[in-house]
């Protein structure tokens, strides 16, 4: 079966959150004056990354809502019990610089634009609507999807099928008919094809590492298009494995 829809993850793979975060609360702890409690930048950053990707995994197992993680990580970061206000003010005053280095990456706006006349195109992310959609609004790119869909509003998170099932349907299309581009080799990759979705892994970094059997391994998004082409209406059979 053709592709006909290609479905995108957002952090780290159309738009820079590793580097927005790190300049964000680089500047916040720097505006605090809580830098030098950390020791050095790098340590702070460590901290906030590493608790991060913590709180976001009891997101995705259900173990605690989406404010309820964030405040969470902010608790864990400052080291104090704050109460829910106090979380949400210091998390708020750290968003204001985090959001002022908000940037696509530079390959992401050409390839969405490029794949727009053979594809259509939306986003599955394991985040919020609420978070996601001015984001994308703010980059100016949210016109260009026909839909957006997120985990904390859909109540499930990938790399559980009933996720990139939800986009499915939204797009009403099979799964064998729609891409998968995201930048985690086992939730976004492997678990689009688990689903029955064309898994499609962004490794920015090049990473020594194998990906998952039976997903397609890409270092930059201008190889997308080629990649792509013989699953379109207009292409070949795809001969890819």
């Amino acid at each position: 079966m053709t592709i006909r829809a290609v479905v995108w993850d957002i952090d780290d793979t159309i738009f820079d959150y590793a580097t927005a975060d790190t300049v964000g609360i680089r500047a916040h702890l720097t505006a605090e004056g809580a830098l030098a409690r950390y020791g050095t930048a790098e340590r702070a950053l460590a901290l906030w990354k590493d608790l991060t990707r913590r709180h976001w995994a009891r997101f995705g197992a259900g173990e605690v809502d989406f404010e309820g993680q964030r405040r969470d990580r902010v608790r864990d970061f400052v080291g104090a019990a704050l109460d829910d206000a106090e979380a949400d003010a210091w998390f708020h005053r750290y968003r204001a610089h985090y959001e002022a280095a908000w940037a696509l990456f530079p390959d992401a706006l050409p390839v969405i634009d490029a794949l727009a006349g053979d594809f259509r195109q939306a986003v599955l992310s394991n985040s919020a609507l609420a978070v996601q959609d001015p984001k994308l609004r703010v980059l100016g790119v949210r016109d260009r999807f026909e839909a957006v869909l997120c985990a904390a509003d859909l109540g499930v998170s990938k790399p559980e099928p009933e996720a990139f099932h939800a986009v499915c349907a939204a797009l009403d299309l099979a799964p064998e008919e729609i891409a998968y581009v995201g930048d985690e080799p086992e939730i976004d990759a492997r678990g689009a094809r688990d689903a029955g979705l064309l898994g499609i892994w962004l490794d920015r970094n090049g990473a020594s590492r194998e990906g998952p059997s039976g997903v397609h391994r890409i270092t930059g998004l201008t190889e997308l298009p080629a990649l792509l082409r013989p699953h379109t209406r207009f292409g070949a059979p795809s001969t890819f494995g």
